[in-house]
């Protein structure tokens, strides 16, 4: 019961500083969401993520589009595009290129919209397990708080990150819940990477 009391509080907060997730993994916030791709020039654009392309003086090349699961993009005169993996600058350098074998001197900006491709997931004793958007920055503890707390029977002192690394193997992270909220082992409060599953046993 305490630690149910513990995860309102915090939630609550959350919603206050607009910071909270909702059910259905959207972020609830009192002002939009800003991709923080949009001011972060080293963003490599994932599949899923949402780009808004913009051809200055050409409307009907304008438009938003949704990066494929194979990693491209279709667009007008140009037809497809690999944009996974490339940051929007050098998108817009290839976007460019392309264009100006049928536009004069095309001027071409790109920005990710919504980020897509960057999600962690909590699974096990929680509310509101599942899969969620990573727009933010964002803590373990925010995370279990946006998943609406605790069930009854979870091992809140077990609970730890499960990190996807470079080389394809994954790090184990422990997380005491009752030690963090005390002020005790803040480290473990680590701000979570996209692919982060957090498991609440």
């Amino acid at each position: 019961m305490k630690f149910k009391c513990l995860a309102i509080l915090i939630t609550s907060a959350l919603l206050l500083s607009g910071a909270a997730i909702g059910q259905d993994g959207a972020s609830k916030t009192s002002q939009p969401v800003q991709s923080p791709a949009a001011n972060d020039p080293n963003y490599v654009i994932g599949a899923e993520d949402l780009l808004a392309i913009s051809v200055w003086k050409e409307p009907d090349l304008t438009r938003s589009v949704p990066v494929r699961p194979d990693g491209k993009i279709s667009l007008p005169l140009i037809d497809e595009v690999k944009a996974e993996g490339l940051t929007p600058k050098q998108l817009e350098t290839e976007l460019t290129k392309r264009f100006s074998q049928y536009i004069a001197s095309p001027q071409v900006s790109v920005i990710v919209a919504d980020v897509r491709s960057r999600t962690f997931s909590i699974v096990g004793e929680v509310n509101r397990p599942g899969s969620f958007p990573l727009r933010q920055k964002l803590t373990v503890l925010e995370a279990l708080a946006a998943a609406g707390g605790f069930k009854d029977f979870a091992k809140t002192k077990r609970i730890y990150v499960l990190r996807l690394n470079a080389d394809g193997t994954r790090s184990r992270l422990p997380f005491s819940y009752n030690r963090v909220i005390k002020g005790e082992e803040t480290a473990q409060n680590v701000e979570l990477q996209s692919h982060d599953t957090i498991v609440v046993p």
